[in-house]
């Protein structure tokens, strides 16, 4: 007997020894059974299929009126919009955030409370909002505290003389017509029993603050991470909402206590907390973060350590007066400056935060968000006077002081745009107004929609100014350009790590003996665009690390280009075509992949996307990586303004033996590159006509010409693509023409195919 057998013969005796066992105790106890007892709470038996559905029924409905069942629901209901906007945003080239902000305002009164009242009073009933506000504020200190982890004050310092100006007027200029605008409206809109004084420094501190995390987005997606542009934006926005942070602190401050001198203990303890923090916790911090700075040694107490941390300044933060976000802000930028630990420390913390407590977050501002609360013209007239006053305050305020330090124009536009961006920060500040009263439900909505307004005009704005400067920029680069035409550029984008070396091996085999200088740039993209700045310098150096190597080991000059992108193909495209290289070469990428992990996902997405997501039309980018596994094959060919390579890697190594196909006289353009390549690698060609190829006279013609002139190359006519015929070669050239053509007869053949580069012309 088998051990398989054995061990099923011996779980089926254990399963019927011990059940038996089991239903005679329960048989026994029930002779047990005190007289009159019953289960407290349990319905009578049911006596038919009839009577025991009504009991399901009934016990169904008792368990979807739970609160645990609700707080559920919302969440799911919360997640699908916030996806469906978030794909919707980015699409129309908009931070996937907007788009979940905005999900949380239709989920509320202004839009589902108005288009499905009874939908909205059943999803988002009164008594179990309080739930989803407390996550939200859990969230939210989790997300406040990866804000200042991604501060380094390192490099604020560093860059604080060149943009304290810049950041500090973009506070100023802004709070300045903040407070003037309150001054108009406090008479009219704001509470009776709010004070001027915090009505107006909540005001003026709304229209004051960048959104950091936009911002950097913004940045990443148009490559200007590394650029000064960008590097100055960046710090700005750092310094702006270090001060911006702390300026709401001492607002609160004054608020909870109504005067200056009310809130003079306030302040005074606060300081204390902070000297506490910055002087004696974070020097431990930096100790303990220069030894605990990879996954290996960092384990669930030092986790807890740095939680029991963040919570505790939370804590203090709010009994202080100040509010729990600032401790977890100022909790963030105390963690231990080492990089590494920070990265690690994030990745916990971030993910998390941004993909389930956010969006509570967002719903929760939005069920505050009544837009028919502005339900007269001049309510409209006051709530378009805020957005111009923050506008032209934070704008403004950027681009003069911008200009007065010496930027350019241009970069002085760029920055005013990028400073204006506002998201959820402002709304963060917004709802600790609402909720200590001080902000009333009308001036809550219009500062809501100055928060989005801004915040949607970033992206335009950042486009309408690179249009204006566009043919400027394009006159000054050709009078810049070499005039020199001996050089073949390149752009190599790859995707993993370790395809980066090879595909470098493929360019240097294929293009090195040629005449004219080989110039190589390898290009990476990290694909979504909630990638944290945090994290990109470790993906730059993982990507380009055994290219670089490979460059190292060939003795050839290389150029690298890391960026962020939404949409890899188009944006590979863009490249290409704007910065005029000669050739692009690509990796074929998962889907013609023969790994065995590839080949799975293929099958996977083939069995779950086509057949069933396709049939509702839904996106694949909302909870499926679909976009990974895309041939974006057909856009580089059909878009790209230069001769494309697409590389399918079969463990390539040297293309000692090279097969071509040629399937019409349109393929002879691969001659030229069989040539360049032969005189590289030494090794021998064989030249395969298929599908009748060879009844063409000219074709004919051509090919003998060739096989005369290079040595070691053979002429196989008329051919069947069968598999045996690429035994012996391990490098295929083949064009996109003729590979649409042989894909579609010869599945077989090509699934044992060399590795092959397809080239267009």
């Amino acid at each position: 007997m088998s051990k398989g057998v054995k061990n099923l013969v011996f779980y089926l005796l254990m399963i019927a020894l011990f059940g038996s066992l089991i239903y005679r105790i329960v048989g026994q106890g029930e002779f047990r059974q005190f007289e009159g007892s019953e289960v407290v709470g349990s319905p009578a038996a049911p006596g038919n299929l009839s009577e025991g559905f009504e009991a399901f029924r009934q016990l169904f409905l008792k368990e979807t009126g739970l609160p645990v069942a609700i707080l559920l629901l919302q969440i799911i209901a919360i997640l699908l919009i916030c996806r469906f906007f978030g794909w919707l945003f980015k699409k129309m080239g908009q931070p996937t955030v907007m788009g979940e902000i905005l999900a949380g305002i239709v989920l509320g009164p202004s839009v589902l409370g108005y288009v499905a009242p009874g939908i909205s009073d059943f999803l988002f009933r009164e008594e179990s909002l309080t739930n989803i506000n407390l996550l939200s504020q859990f969230g939210l200190i989790l997300f406040m505290f990866a804000i200042g982890m991604g501060l380094d004050l390192g490099d604020v310092r560093k860059k604080l003389k060149e943009t304290i100006l810049i950041s500090h007027a973009g506070i100023i200029v802004p709070f300045f017509f903040g407070v003037l605008t309150a001054y108009f409206v406090y008479e009219g809109y704001a509470a009776r029993s709010t004070p001027f004084l915090p009505f107006a420094l909540f005001i003026g501190i709304s229209m004051s603050i960048t959104a950091f995390p936009v911002l950097a987005r913004i940045i990443q997606e148009r490559g200007l991470t590394k650029s000064h542009l960008g590097t100055l934006a960046i710090a700005s926005a750092a310094n702006d909402n270090v001060t911006a942070w702390c300026l709401l602190a001492v607002v609160i401050a004054l608020a909870q206590a109504g005067s200056m001198l009310s809130a003079v203990f306030s302040i005074l303890f606060s300081g204390i907390y902070l000297l506490v923090m910055f002087f004696f916790i974070r020097p431990i911090l930096r100790v303990v973060g220069n030894v605990y700075d990879n996954k290996e040694v960092i384990d669930k107490g030092m986790v807890a350590l740095m939680f029991l941390i963040l919570i505790a300044s939370s804590y203090f933060t709010q009994i202080l007066g100040l509010h729990a976000l600032f401790g977890a802000f100022i909790a963030g930028m105390i963690m231990p400056e080492n990089i590494k630990f920070r990265k690690i420390l994030t990745e916990k913390v971030e993910d998390v935060s941004l993909a389930l407590f956010l969006p509570l977050f967002f719903v929760s501002t939005g069920l505050r968000t009544e837009i028919s609360l502005l339900n007269t013209p001049e309510l409209w007239r006051v709530c378009g006077l805020i957005i111009l006053a923050a506008v032209a305050g934070k704008f403004g305020g950027a681009f003069f002081s911008a200009r007065f330090v010496g930027e350019s124009f241009k970069d002085s536009l760029y920055l005013g745009a990028l400073m204006n961006t506002r998201g959820l920060m402002e709304l963060i500040v917004l709802t600790i107004g609402y909720e200590m009263h001080i902000l009333p439900p009308p001036v809550f909505v219009m500062l809501v929609l100055m928060t989005l307004v801004t915040a949607f005009m970033t992206a335009p704005l950042m486009s309408f100014i690179h249009f204006c400067f566009r043919r400027h920029d394009k006159l000054q680069s050709e009078k810049m350009r070499p005039a020199t035409t001996d050089v073949f550029r390149m752009l190599l984008s790859f995707g993993r790590a370790g395809n980066g070396q090879v595909m470098l091996d493929v360019a240097h085999q294929m293009f090195s003996a040629q005449t004219k200088e080989l110039q190589i740039t390898a290009l990476h993209l990290t694909l979504g665009d909630e990638v944290n700045p945090l994290h990109t310098d470790n993906f730059e150096e993982v990507s380009f690390g055994p290219i670089l190597y490979g460059a190292r080991k060939l003795g050839i000059p290389l150029r690298m280009r890391y960026e962020i992108s939404r949409d890899a193909g188009m944006d590979i495209v863009h490249i290409v075509n704007e910065e005029k290289f000669d050739f692009l070469l690509v990796g074929a990428g998962i889907s013609l992949s023969d790994r065995p992990r590839d080949v799975a996902a293929n099958r996977f997405r083939t069995f779950f996307y086509n057949r069933y997501l396709r049939i509702f039309k839904a996106p694949e980018s909302w909870f499926y990586p679909g976009s990974l596994l895309k041939d974006k094959t057909k856009v580089f060919i059909e878009n790209a303004s230069c001769a494309v390579g697409i590389f399918v890697n079969r463990n390539f190594l040297k293309a000692t033996g090279v097969i071509l196909i040629l399937t019409s006289e349109e393929d002879l353009f691969l001659l030229s590159y069989a040539r360049t390549l032969l005189k590289s690698t030494q090794g021998s060609l064989a030249v395969a006509t298929v599908h009748t190829a060879w009844e063409s006279a000219s074709l004919r013609e051509a090919l003998e010409r060739f096989t005369a002139d290079v040595g070691e190359s053979v002429l196989l006519p008329d051919r069947e693509l069968r598999p045996e015929v690429f035994a012996g070669y391990n490098f295929m050239l083949i064009s996109y023409r003729a590979w649409n053509e042989v894909s579609e007869h010869s599945k077989e053949a090509l699934q044992r195919m060399p590795s092959t580069l397809i080239l267009n012309k």
